[in-house]
């Protein structure tokens, strides 16, 4: 079957099961995923390096504990639960002021259910050639929804616990270095029956012509899942293509006969579970035709020596230079989180990151670094 416009979920839905039975068992044949394993001097060890960087991302499996799974979850609901009731409203669906007013940048992203808001357009850059399908929604569905959350650091606290995960920082170190530098962090929000679809895309545009540009160029992201990620609701990616520095997404959909890209495959998961996936990687998601909720906490990081100094324009299209100040003052909120992580957790060991080593002491997590460095922290994103 053939996807077009004009389809209902339930078409949507049902044109896609052949392509997703074919793409969970791809996936599940990469052996691209397992706990976080750490050899002797703290880093990932090589059979999980192999698979990231032969395929371009690695399941850790596991990664969130049972206890801090319940509490991104709450916050995240909490967080939902107070949004604006539409793009641009102050108040709540209570009636009450909406929360994120308080933050300089907007909190929450809407777009209308089952759409594609960045595909064939020139929003992020251009870097979404293809407008994916758009489904009609049910009858009932509002008229818009939240897709995003901006910002997940000041707007939950258990967000920034998760942010210096001892394990996830160990994983960050061995593919970008002990310096390694933060970008941003963002929710993705992906109710059944409403989740909008993301165009296929790749998220880094600053360095493809550089003359030493390799496969890890522009980073990654990490992705936690709050709930089973699946090939219905969850991000597909084309493994291995984080290596070429060419891609034509136009041409490999016309090649494909549609929007489902041969060769892809969903980043599938339980709860709990945490991709580190390549920035580099051609990836994208459908509408959410399935009856299953994702919802996905990004974190992003890059290598030091590829942020520093560099000028470059953002997506939103601020063009900014990243000095040395800049990245030290970004870098704080892992400090900041080191210290909230092990308020909740004391009997974890603390993740010791390089470029912050002498400085815990102007990074405690109290109520004055709250409004001092998390309050609008995301200011200081940076990106390539």
């Amino acid at each position: 079957m053939t996807m077009t416009d004009n389809l209902t979920a339930t078409e949507h839905a049902a044109g896609m099961a052949d392509y997703i039975e074919d793409g969970n068992r791809l996936a599940l044949g990469l052996g691209n995923r397992g706990p976080i394993k750490l050899d002797a001097d703290g880093m990932l060890t090589a059979d999980i390096l192999a698979a990231y960087w032969q395929h371009g991302f690695y399941v850790f499996e596991g990664a969130i504990g049972a206890d801090e799974l319940a509490d991104l979850r709450a916050d995240v609901q909490d967080v939902l639960d107070r949004a604006p009731v539409e793009d641009g409203a102050t108040l709540n669906r209570h009636g009450e002021p909406a929360l994120g007013l308080e933050f300089e940048l907007p909190s929450y992203r809407f777009a209308k259910p089952l759409s594609d808001p960045l595909g064939g357009t020139t929003k992020n850059k251009g870097r979404h050639p293809v407008k994916l399908v758009e489904p009609t929604p049910a009858a009932d569905a509002p008229a818009s929804i939240v897709q995003n959350l901006m910002g997940n650091l000041q707007m939950m606290d258990s967000c920034l616990r998760l942010y210096a995960h001892p394990g996830l920082l160990a994983a960050a170190a061995s593919v970008l270095g002990v310096d390694f530098v933060p970008y941003n962090e963002v929710s993705f929000v992906k109710e059944p029956g409403l989740g909008p679809a993301v165009a296929w895309h790749r998220d880094g545009t600053t360095h493809w012509d550089a003359a030493d540009w390799e496969q890890g160029a522009h980073g990654f992201n990490f992705m936690a899942q709050l709930y089973p990620s699946t090939a219905g609701n969850g991000v597909w990616v084309l493994p291995g293509s984080h290596k070429q520095k060419q891609v034509d997404i136009k041409q490999l959909m016309a090649e494909s006969g549609s929007e489902r890209l041969a060769d892809a495959v969903p980043m599938v998961c339980a709860a709990g579970d945490v991709f580190m996936t390549n920035r580099q990687l051609i990836h994208g998601s459908f509408a959410n035709t399935s009856p299953d909720r994702r919802i996905t906490l990004n974190a992003g990081f890059f290598a030091r020596k590829r942020i520093l100094n560099v000028t470059t324009a953002r997506l939103l299209g601020a063009v900014e230079t990243f000095d040395a100040d800049r990245i030290f003052e970004r870098s704080r909120m892992i400090a900041v989180a080191a210290d909230a992580r092990q308020q909740r957790f004391p009997g974890e060991e603390r993740y010791p990151y390089e470029p912050m080593l002498g400085h815990e002491d102007d990074n405690r997590w109290n109520e004055e670094t709250r409004l001092s460095v998390v309050k609008n922290y995301n200011l200081r994103d940076m990106y390539i």
